[in-house]
């Protein structure tokens, strides 16, 4: 059957690729006929990856996207590529009053810093093929901010306002920068969540989702959208994937 949502003969990095939304993002990349080079810090859990998914992950890059050294190497030692999807992370609560430099260092660099660098490194050493889709994993916290979330917020606020200037700087090379942006989703931050809170609040919360709490799949389809060519009149951009949760506001 023709389609224009399959990814074959194309060629995905996918940073924070051995768990949760990065891990799903891998596993549907493949399917959808990708070859993968995966990111993470731990080359034992990549290579766990790689063991699931056999020659279809052409790379492993063992890197420490908060030190600008090594991201610097990433790209060095990184194929070609003709997709990007950004999905490492931390979530790091903190009250305001307990904020400092180092405590919002600690956030920006890995959420957002990261995010320039590598898409900077990667085009100095001409990496990023022409017509290459670039994805960014936002958050709804980024216009909905939450208590404890000043680092977080505001690093996913920077990183959609980032993928903006990487729409227009690379539109020339009809290279395309567009985020999701989800909600709450059942990763392993979702079940810790669930084991800190109360039974009670964490009711309430998923009662907010008219259609329930999200999957990493889910996720990963909108992400896939964006990596097809089904998407190549699509920069810029944000997808919200919400469950519903936002309806009303």
């Amino acid at each position: 059957m023709k389609t224009p949502f399959h990814l074959n003969e194309k060629t995905i990095l996918v940073t924070g690729a051995t768990s949760g939304i990065g891990f799903q993002v891998v596993k549907s990349i493949v399917e959808m006929g990708a070859k993968v080079v995966i990111s993470g810090r731990n080359e034992r859990k990549l290579n766990n990856v790689k063991k699931q998914f056999g020659d279809a992950v052409i790379q492993l890059l063992a890197h420490d996207l908060t030190d600008e050294k090594e991201i610097e190497s990433l790209a060095s030692l990184s194929v070609n590529l003709n997709g990007v999807v950004h999905c490492a992370g931390i979530v790091n609560p903190y009250p305001i009053r307990y904020l400092n430099f180092k405590k919002l260092d600690e956030t920006m660099r890995l959420n957002y810093y990261s995010a320039v660098v590598l898409i900077g490194q990667l085009d100095r050493k001409k990496k990023l093929e022409k017509g290459t889709s670039i994805v960014f994993i936002s958050s709804i916290s980024a216009q909905h901010p939450h208590k404890g979330g000043a680092t977080y917020s505001s690093s996913k606020a920077a990183l959609e306002s980032f993928s903006k200037v990487v729409a227009m700087e690379y539109s020339h090379r009809r290279i395309r920068s567009n985020v999701v942006s989800p909600a709450m989703v059942k990763t392993p931050l979702y079940e810790k969540a669930a084991e800190d809170a109360s039974h009670e609040s964490m009711q309430a919360h998923v009662d907010k989702y008219p259609l329930g709490i999200g999957d990493p799949e889910d996720v990963a389809n909108a992400i896939i959208y964006l990596l097809s060519d089904a998407s190549r009149w699509v920069t810029g951009t944000k997808i919200v994937l919400d469950g519903g949760c936002l309806l009303g506001y």
